[in-house]
């Protein structure tokens, strides 16, 4: 828990003051894809604790989209989120992978990456670009190479940050893969998960889809008789639909009572939690110190 302080500065006039904010960023879920879809991958999730920001240095604040599915081959990564602060500098989160097609087998990295389909191409490798600490794991796996794809369901897509789980394997033949946890927060005073993976689909009448990871991944669908779920808006979660979408990200600022001023635009949802004020922005906004 980071806790706020004042830097006075010197001279009849003083100086700007600086205090101390923790803040969260989660990128958008990525999309899943069509005919045996694979479950897409969660966001990638970034916390931060105890970094300090001057007065009147704005942070800017982006959200990431997640990734949509327009076609059968037009699946996308989930878009990324991020803060621009003259102090804190440019700091993003990367977007889940989406997953993978019929045709496409391989699962996409990302920060949660997709799954892979069900004809033994790879699954996508998480935390992609790395960063320290990780912003997400790897997407499960389907058949193993070579093995028709009629044979087996495809894997779940990866949770996204730090304690992001990988994203199951397909659980029989025609079971799809769960999708990975994703990381659990308590920001904003109750600990909550985002950037859950997406679940596989289901092969044929026998095979249910996967289920998808805490933290807002989708369950995954059948070809025939289940309906799947995209990504849960503003918590980064993968899709588990087939032409479903990811969900969007978000930023979570916590800065100290005494030194909130109040000054922000997008309209950010603000609540207290102790001596915090706690400012959620699910869209493009900023606050001003």
């Amino acid at each position: 828990m980071s806790f706020g302080y004042q830097v006075l500065g010197f001279g009849s006039g003083g100086g700007a003051s600086a205090y101390e904010i923790d803040y969260l960023i989660v990128a958008g879920g990525g999309a899943q894809g069509f005919n045996g879809g694979s479950g897409a991958g969660g966001g990638g999730a970034r916390y931060f604790t105890a970094q300090e920001i001057s007065g009147g240095d704005t942070i800017t604040v982006t959200i990431g989209a997640g990734g949509s599915a327009p076609g059968e081959y037009d699946m996308t990564n989930g878009q990324d989120s991020y803060i621009t602060n003259l102090g804190l500098g440019n700091v993003a989160s990367t977007g889940g992978g989406k997953g993978s097609n019929f045709s496409e087998s391989v699962g996409q990295g990302g920060a949660g990456a997709g799954g892979n389909n069900n004809n033994g191409g790879a699954a996508g490798s998480g935390d992609t670009p790395s960063t320290s600490p990780s912003q997400g794991d790897d997407g499960g796996t389907g058949a193993s190479a070579g093995a028709p794809y009629v044979n087996s369901a495809p894997g779940g897509g990866g949770g996204g940050g730090q304690s992001g789980q990988t994203g199951g394997n397909n659980r029989s033949s025609r079971q799809g893969g769960n999708g990975g946890d994703g990381t659990q927060f308590s920001i904003t005073g109750s600990a909550v998960y985002y950037a859950g993976g997406g679940g596989g689909t289901g092969y044929d009448t026998s095979g249910s889809g996967g289920t998808g990871g805490q933290g807002g991944g989708g369950n995954g669908s059948n070809f025939y008789y289940e309906t799947g779920q995209s990504g849960q808006a503003n918590t980064g979660g993968g899709c588990g639909q087939e032409g479903g979408q990811g969900g969007s990200g978000v930023v979570i600022l916590r800065i100290p009572a005494g030194n909130y001023t109040g000054t922000t635009t997008g309209s950010p949802t603000v609540t207290d939690d102790g001596d915090y004020k706690v400012v959620k922005f699910t869209g493009t906004g900023s606050y001003v110190p």
